[in-house]
């Protein structure tokens, strides 16, 4: 019944879309609802299709006023379409300053704010861009009404392009159902899609959650955390779509086990201890058990037990070599938590060039060079507190600290541009990449996103409490009520 219903608002939207086909600006705004509202997975084919002809047969010369001209800039950058920043420079004055009157226009500054967050190094216009329309945004809030408040003030502490999907389109329904001129089918449509969504994934939940509690590491190992549901809402972020099931089963399983080993290396196990659990992983074979402690054990066996069922999955599908590329990355992640451990042991800070150096193979493409900095950076910026009290290898903070005897916030606002600037290497590579389809480039960039969700102001996956307690309860617990 829901599936049929479904199905036929479906249609109703594929008829809004063919409708706007002559009409970019309605097009446009088309699109964005449909991306914002979770369900453009559903028209991937048309919108690249619709994007592709706009690029083709428009330019910021079709439209006059900054939101339509940021929103062109944002989705068109968004789909990898290289449209110039120069697009803005027709809302400069003649000193090279944003025109004053902008700030009259909410909606305008608003959506060019979402747009700045699409800019690659060296764009120094939406570098401005990102600066005045802060400023002013938080200047108005106090003054502005619902729905436009709630916008801007969502907007300031999450940006669309660093959101995931998900939970941007749990809040944006709300905000979508507020505004008076929505449209009823497009809206319904969108919570019964995410609705059907969750159900999907609460059952592959609690499949997961099985596998889970018969190895029973809560009892068995009490020092690591536990983290079941937050390693799938991690997954989400990055594959929520239905045809991703077997993607998410196997990724969060591989990051349960990965945060189990994290702990031991960095909470539990001596340096002996760990010495013999990294040779067993450079190993990979059964007999390895026997030189492990027994709590050590139940870890390597459930981790051979994860990838041999992983690879069982990908031979029914020809994809048998992904796993050998992810038994190997593993190897490199172990060894990396080991020479950590070592590092710690024996006092050691290194150069913040070093660290990286380590952490980062050259090798790496780009773009994940720049999600790993993202990651490690995000992570001790907010973390390096809690992790030194615990006895922790000295973390991005520290080691920047030491290396250029600056004081810690010295060292957060360096660490923070070096991020931004990661965000922008992500957005190059997305931009101009030939060589990686899109989708792929995507997924990547979701982990990105993730990283930005989880981690900002806090480590939201070691003290998951209440802010990503609450990002579960919204994605995985509560529906959208259907009047």
């Amino acid at each position: 019944m829901e599936q049929e219903q479904l199905h036929q608002l479906k249609q109703k939207v594929i008829k809004m879309l063919v409708a706007a086909a002559d009409k970019p600006s309605q097009m446009l705004n088309l699109i964005d609802g449909l991306q914002r509202l979770g369900v453009s997975y559903h028209f991937t084919t048309e919108i690249e299709a619709a994007l592709k002809h706009i690029y083709e047969t428009c330019d910021h010369s079709h439209f006059d006023d900054l939101y339509t001209v940021a929103l062109f800039f944002r989705l068109l950058r968004q789909q990898g379409f290289p449209v110039s920043c120069e697009v803005f420079n027709k809302f400069k004055n003649n000193q090279g300053k944003f025109q004053e009157c902008l700030i009259g226009d909410v909606v305008g500054i608003l959506s060019l704010y979402e747009a700045t967050h699409l800019r690659v190094r060296r764009e120094e216009i939406l570098d401005e861009a990102l600066s005045f329309t802060t400023t002013h945004l938080e200047s108005m809030v106090p003054n502005l009404s619902n729905p436009v408040a709630e916008h801007a003030i969502h907007a300031l502490n999450q940006p669309i392009h660093k959101g995931l999907t998900r939970l941007d389109a749990r809040q944006y329904i709300s905000f979508y159902e507020q505004d008076d001129s929505h449209n009823k089918d497009l809206l319904n449509f969108a919570k019964l899609d995410f609705n059907l969504l969750q159900k999907l994934h609460q059952r592959e939940l609690c499949e997961i959650t099985r596998w889970w509690k018969d190895l029973d590491f809560a009892k068995k190992l009490p020092f690591a955390r536990d983290r079941l549901v937050e390693c799938y809402f991690w997954v989400l972020g990055v594959y929520f779509e239905p045809q991703y099931w077997l993607a998410r089963r196997i990724l969060t399983k591989v990051i349960a086990m990965t945060s189990i080993i994290d702990d031991i290396y960095d909470a539990y196990g001596t340096l002996e201890e760990l010495a013999l659990f990294t040779d067993a992983i450079e190993r990979w074979e059964i007999s390895a058990l026997d030189q492990l402690p027994e709590y050590m054990k139940l870890c390597y066996r459930s981790l051979l037990d994860v990838y041999s069922t992983n690879d069982e999955e990908m031979a029914k599908q020809g994809g048998s070599y992904r796993v050998d590329y992810a038994k190997s990355e593993m190897k490199n992640l172990v060894r990396g938590y080991f020479e950590e451990a070592k590092w710690f042991h024996q006092g050691y800070v290194p150069k913040l060039a070093t660290k990286e150096a380590f952490d980062w193979v050259s090798s790496f493409p780009l773009i994940v060079e720049a999600v790993s900095t993202i990651t490690r950076l995000t992570d001790d910026i907010v973390g390096h507190k809690f992790e030194q009290q615990r006895g922790h290898v000295a973390s991005a903070v520290e080691c920047y600290t030491k290396q250029h005897g600056a004081i810690e916030e010295e060292a957060i606002a360096e660490l923070y541009e070096q991020v931004t600037n990661a965000w922008k290497d992500i957005n190059a590579e997305c931009l101009y990449s030939t060589k990686v389809p899109m989708p792929l480039l995507v997924r990547v960039l979701n982990l990105a996103r993730v990283i930005n969700v989880l981690y900002k102001d806090e480590d939201g996956y070691t003290h998951s409490g209440t802010k990503t307690k609450n990002f579960v309860t919204s994605v995985l617990i509560d529906s959208v009520p259907i009047n």
